[in-house]
């Protein structure tokens, strides 16, 4: 989040939307958020260090993700499946921190992460639709329109999905897991029946609300299949 809000502080400051973030509002200079951001990316590398082998080989890879993400709006409208990869490296990292090594069967819930994020991100840029088009900037709603960029949303959620499912199957969990996908698969129905062509002011809800929420209940029910198991 520090780099993106370093990389896109012009930006931000000439969008409404974001011109009153910490840095384009000056509430954080952009010399402090460099400072903190570089202590953080360096406490990770030193983390990844003290981990094992591959985690440190591969945290440049990871810093090098979370930099192109920032820059991708200006030249693809791609960009939210970047962000995806980038947040996937969530579950591959704790996977790789844990076992050492990189292995097939966590590839369905990175690619979850990647299609989830990629969706809802997807969600949240129909509200920027207007300025990227002023701004040439590049998104998927840009690209597709309203209409199309929702389609487009829901499908990538019901991928998500179906890769939950497969996580499920792959790592053995009980029932427990699926009584939460079926949670999941509510909240994500509900989550997709806020936004409308005509109708974006509940963008919001669904961005954060809705998001949280599955986190949570896959989280939840994941600890119980486990612990039930």
């Amino acid at each position: 989040m520090g780099l993106n809000r370093i990389i896109d502080r012009k930006i931000d400051a000439y969008n409404p939307r974001t011109s009153n973030r910490e840095i384009p509002s000056g509430k954080i200079r952009v010399g402090d958020a460099i400072f903190f951001t570089a202590v953080s990316l360096g406490v990770m590398v030193f983390a990844s260090y003290k981990l094992n082998p591959l985690c440190f080989m591969l945290s440049p890879v990871a810093i090098a993700i979370l930099v192109l993400y920032s820059y991708t709006k200006r030249f693809t409208w791609a960009s939210h499946f970047v962000l995806g990869l980038a947040i996937s490296g969530a579950p591959l990292g704790a996977w790789i921190a844990i076992r050492g090594t990189f292995d097939t069967e966590i590839l369905p819930l990175a690619a979850s992460v990647v299609l989830w994020l990629a969706g809802f991100d997807i969600l949240y840029a129909l509200q920027d639709i207007d300025f990227d088009r002023q701004h040439g900037l590049y998104s998927v709603p840009k690209r597709f329109g309203i209409r199309k960029s929702l389609i487009i949303s829901r499908v990538l959620h019901g991928l998500t999905f179906s890769l939950l499912v497969a996580t499920g199957t792959i790592f053995h969990l009980n029932a427990w897991y699926f009584v939460g996908l079926a949670i999941v698969a509510a909240l994500l129905v509900y989550e997709h029946s806020l936004v409308t062509p005509d109708d974006l002011s509940k963008l919001d809800m669904a961005f954060f609300n809705m998001n949280g929420y599955i986190s949570v209940t896959i989280l939840t029910f994941t600890i119980m299949s486990l612990m039930t198991g």
